[in-house]
């Protein structure tokens, strides 16, 4: 590719996404839109989150459109309150009010298919579960015995209520085309090979995408964070990556798809640590133009760096920064060394299933011609935490 691509994100913006977000602006990448999507937070949630950050940055050019509220195997959606200890309850640490005009808002309710809004209290979601609707909580489907964190009180209440027959096989028809799986399609369209789409959150909207347009989708190069190969995972089973776990048939799918696939998981992003001195860098290069956002940026990565640090020892040095390098691996491929292996993701678990969500090597490749992914298994970390933080710290010093 001789030319910068043209990108369009799907973000669940949370705080690594929006450290993304953040590191692209830096870098003066060419961002036609972005999909705001559920995930870390509520998709409207979402929405809010990149709306404000865009105009912080500089940027309320770039359009946002709505994406998923829900994954493609259910119904409803209700943020998981792991989430919510690693983002905080609104996506951006609870701190948006150091970068948003008035306070911080509630996070929005849980949602239902469609315009409507539903909010999901706990007694909500066992009715609904009861009529036979399935309701997401972070990825696992209600009944499922991992399905025990979800950030709302009184879920504990739940009893008696067995996890749903998820479907055998990962197609079906295909959902309603959202805004940003629309805007997807439309960049694939007009930009063609020319085109990168970066997810950092679930795949649903990819997924919609190239449903919808196949062809002109699959001339897109796509980059996702998401997955891991060689390391445990990072949901409660240690198997599993939460991108990917979101929604695993949407997951299986883009894996299947003949597209140029990059997978940027778990095996690269925690070789990647960013930490304390690195934030300082940040708030030493503000400026009276960029104290806001550089206040912010700082406010966020702090949150996280805490979080992680206080979840698991590996994490002393920092914070991972899995969404930073999957973008930057987009507009910078080198960055990352890959493995070419057809992947697939198991969507059910059980004796001859494997464990839902985790990402594999497709063991009827040959038969299946099925398209390699490029998983990304090599990185100098230090390398890229250096020119993340050095590329923000330009941006940061060079408003006036």
């Amino acid at each position: 590719m001789t030319t910068a691509p043209h990108l369009v994100l799907s973000m669940d913006t949370g705080i690594d996404d929006a450290l993304a977000l953040a590191y692209l602006v830096a870098a003066g990448a060419r961002i036609d839109g972005v999909s705001a999507t559920y995930g870390n937070v509520l998709q409207q949630q979402a929405e809010r989150n990149t709306r404000m950050l865009l105009d912080m940055l500089g940027r309320p050019d770039i359009p946002v459109a709505a994406g998923a509220r829900h994954p493609s195997w259910a119904k409803y959606f209700v943020a998981d309150a792991g989430c919510a200890r690693f983002h905080g309850n609104d996506g951006l640490g609870d701190l948006q009010a150091a970068g948003a005009e008035g306070p911080a808002q509630s996070p929005a309710p849980a949602t239902a298919p469609g315009s409507g809004i539903v909010e999901l209290t706990a007694a909500r979601i066992e009715a609904l579960v009861r009529q036979g609707h399935t309701v997401s909580v972070g990825g696992y489907p209600v009944g499922d015995p991992h399905c025990a964190l979800p950030a709302m009180p009184g879920f504990f209440a739940h009893t008696g209520i067995a996890a749903p027959e998820l479907p055998k096989h990962p197609d079906g028809d295909c959902p309603p085309v959202t805004e940003g799986a629309r805007m997807i399609v439309d960049a694939a369209r007009e930009y063609g090979h020319d085109l990168t789409i970066v997810a950092t959150g679930p795949l649903t909207d990819v997924d919609t995408a190239l449903r919808a347009d196949p062809d002109a989708v699959s001339r897109a190069r796509i980059v996702f964070m998401g997955g891991t190969l060689t390391q445990e995972g990072n949901c409660y089973d240690l198997v599993c990556e939460t991108n990917v776990l979101q929604d695993p048939q949407a997951a299986d799918r883009v894996l299947r798809a003949h597209a140029d696939t990059t997978m940027v998981g778990l095996d690269v992003t925690h070789r990647c640590l960013f930490g304390d001195a690195d934030v300082a860098q940040w708030t030493a290069a503000a400026t009276a133009g960029s104290r806001r956002i550089a206040s912010l940026l700082a406010g966020i990565a702090g949150f996280s760096i805490r979080a992680n640090r206080e979840s698991d020892p590996i994490f002393a040095a920092g914070m991972p920064l899995h969404d930073p390098l999957a973008a930057a691996v987009a507009i910078d491929p080198g960055l990352v060394s890959t493995l070419d292996l057809p992947m697939i993701v198991e969507t059910r678990t059980g004796d001859g299933s494997g464990v839902r969500g985790r990402t594999i090597g497709n063991p009827r490749g040959v038969v299946d011609n099925a398209p390699p992914v490029h998983v990304a298994l090599g990185v100098d970390g230090d390398g890229f935490v250096r020119g993340f933080t050095d590329t923000i710290r330009g941006f940061l010093a060079s408003i006036g």
